[in-house]
């Protein structure tokens, strides 16, 4: 369903109970809600949850952004190097805004949120921004942005900006967005090619929009270091990081769960940077681990 939130048009997905305990996720870097598997989904409705999953701007079935122009990510790469001011299309905290703008919507004064990857960081601003808003933070394979850390590596930095062989061609950006789903996911966990090939088709045909993706990702370098900003956190908080994450390595981890007081942390051997189906209970658990303590 199509929702007004933050002045702009998002795609939500209410499951559960009404009566069940609120719990917002958000998704990473150019994903769809459709993202976040069904089955875990399922899971935590059978736990009590209201599971309120949406597009995050620019991306799937939300309001896009096409307006604001192409980024040209080679530029803002250059100037994140060199340490020189990065002026995004829009902000990363505008999609944290978008997203207790979803709890507006559905009139949920306070919920649990869950963010994986990009979504983590948008997880962080929310805590950050919208502190009242937020009962429990669940953040998974993801980053403070401090420049302490690794990177990803050279192979995955050079497939997370290249494009498929024909970008007017679903079965073609199926293949691509396949190849690089391989290349950061978990190695101890590697879902049937087939499966995984059926699931970026049906995500090609529902939406693809490159250039939103684009946008978010010079928002996520434009944000920065959020070290300092997280001090203040206070509400129970579980990090999720994979100990073979190539994309956002798990010093970040470490690093993330350090820095948000009491936060707990779970390193998941085996684990890339996606959400494996045989560890779906793992995470549900960590999810009502950390609403549990709120």
């Amino acid at each position: 369903m199509k929702l007004a939130a933050n002045g702009i048009s998002l795609e939500v997905e209410d499951h559960g109970s009404p009566q069940g305990e609120p719990l917002l996720l958000v998704m990473g870097l150019g994903m769809q809600l459709t993202a976040w598997p069904d089955e875990l989904v399922q899971m935590l409705v059978a736990r009590g949850f209201r599971v309120i999953r949406f597009d995050n701007r620019d991306v799937g079935l939300s309001q896009g952004f096409d307006a604001l122009g192409v980024p040209n990510l080679p530029l803002a790469a250059m100037k994140y190097a060199l340490h020189l001011p990065i002026r995004p299309p829009y902000p990363l905290r505008a999609l944290a805004d978008d997203a207790a703008g979803v709890l507006d919507a559905l009139g949920i004064a306070q919920a649990h949120v869950c963010g994986a990857s990009m979504g983590g960081m948008v997880a962080q601003l929310m805590a950050i921004h919208h502190p009242q808003r937020v009962k429990s933070l669940t953040l998974m394979m993801t980053t403070t942005g401090s420049r302490r850390l690794p990177t990803a590596t050279p192979e995955v930095r050079r497939a997370l900006l290249s494009r498929p062989e024909d970008p007017r061609n679903p079965e073609s950006v199926a293949a691509h967005l396949g190849r690089f789903m391989h290349l950061i996911g978990s190695p101890a966990y590697r879902p049937d090619p087939q499966w995984m090939l059926d699931k970026l088709r049906a995500a090609v045909a529902r939406a693809y929009r490159p250039a939103g993706t684009g946008r978010q990702l010079v928002a996520i370098a434009a944000d920065g270091d959020r070290s300092a900003r997280l001090a203040p956190i206070s509400v129970p908080c579980r990090v999720i990081h994979g100990q073979a994450d190539p994309l956002v390595p798990v010093a970040a981890g470490h690093d993330l769960a350090r820095k948000i007081r009491g936060a707990q942390l779970d390193l998941v051997d085996g684990m890339g940077h996606d959400l494996p189906l045989p560890l779906l209970p793992r995470f549900a658990d960590g999810i009502e681990l950390a609403a549990g303590r709120a």
